[in-house]
């Protein structure tokens, strides 16, 4: 059986094994997934994210619900039942329910084949590795966009821990380095969660980037003072119209870059373009334990009784975005007709 072995996941034929990005970067752990419902839990608990890498890894946790159930006389009703346990994990990531709609389309065109197994593991690992060619190659088209000698400032993360391997935003940032252009590098800490100081940070001073962390508040001030040519992002989901759904914090920075006339970009692949979903409106927002607002690296900072709201994301309106970059190019305004396009090349 084929294998895949990347910095976020691997998959050994018989176990589906992840980084727990819970502790980085102070501590490398792993979660090995047996079942379908231990990945069902993995993505749920944050012990992987990025949607990207939310979809291929609900991949995997289905080819373990077949690997679980073949051969059972209620065979079709308990792929249902995974499907559906998978699906509910996380509402927003819109590659999530395109990674188990493909699996499920899949396992019903062989469903009458001897080796089912060999060919839904098959289709899994496709999954993961076009991923991995649609980052680099979005990185070429990227890349362009950016001068020598740019800083960039991106929020959340978005490199090879929220994919299968190399990145969406952070993909274009590499993207640009394999050009021979000197890109330097602004993380938003990214309030509650702290992917962007934890993850992103730590994954590019590893890969040798310049590389500096701020607060989620000085954003505006850091390109006020002209530190910042472009700001990359990624997406969890992007609507028809071209609204896009991206980690809470994501509107603030794009509005604080319209104001200061500064490029906008959003980099995710085909699979999170949701033309099903018109606008942004219709994005279901996941909202999060009020523990991650309550709590800062498991020390408590106000008390039970305080209300919180905890958005895990926000929408971005198309009019603040510069151009998404995509696997099949650069999309520019009107994307309701250019995104389309994009589907029929």
């Amino acid at each position: 059986m084929s294998k895949l072995k990347t910095m976020s996941m691997e998959w050994t034929g018989e176990e589906f094994i992840l980084i727990d990005q819970r502790y980085l970067p102070l501590e490398e752990k792993y979660v090995t997934c047996k079942t379908y419902e231990e990945v069902a839990k993995s993505i749920k608990d944050m012990v992987v994210r990025g949607a990207p890498a939310i979809g291929a890894s609900a991949a995997f946790g289905y080819v373990l619900g077949v690997k679980e159930f073949i051969g059972k006389p209620e065979f079709e009703e308990k792929m249902k039942e995974v499907k559906k346990t998978l699906a509910n994990t996380r509402p927003t990531a819109v590659n999530l329910f395109w990674a188990l709609e493909r699996m499920e389309k899949r396992l019903n065109e062989i469903k009458n084949e001897e080796n089912i197994v060999e060919l839904i593991e098959k289709e899994a690992l496709d999954i993961a590795f076009e991923d991995i060619e649609a980052n680099k190659t979005m990185g070429r088209f990227g890349g362009e966009l950016l001068n020598d000698g740019d800083t960039v400032l991106t929020h959340c993360n978005t490199g090879s821990l929220a994919t299968v391997d190399y990145g969406t935003a952070l993909g274009v940032i590499r993207g640009a380095r394999d050009m021979g252009k000197d890109i330097k590098v602004y993380a938003d800490e990214t309030r509650p969660y702290l992917q962007g100081a934890r993850l992103t940070v730590w994954e590019l001073y590893k890969d040798g980037f310049d590389v500096t962390l701020i607060s989620d508040n000085m954003a505006g001030w850091v390109m006020k003072q002209g530190k910042i040519n472009a700001v990359i992002v990624g997406a969890d989901r992007i609507a028809a119209n071209g609204d896009t759904a991206n980690k809470i914090g994501t509107y603030s920075v794009a509005v604080l870059a319209k104001e200061h006339g500064i490029p906008f970009y959003v980099a995710a692949p085909l699979s999170t373009i949701d033309l099903d979903t018109p606008t942004g409106n219709e994005i279901p927002i996941e909202e999060r334990s009020h523990d991650e607002v309550r709590y800062c690296h498991k020390s408590k900072m106000v008390p039970e009784e305080i209300k919180v709201y905890n958005p895990a994301f926000d929408v971005t309106p198309n009019e603040l975005i510069t151009a998404i970059i995509t696997e099949k190019g650069v999309v520019r305004p009107p994307y309701n007709e250019n995104l389309k396009k994009l589907f029929e090349k």
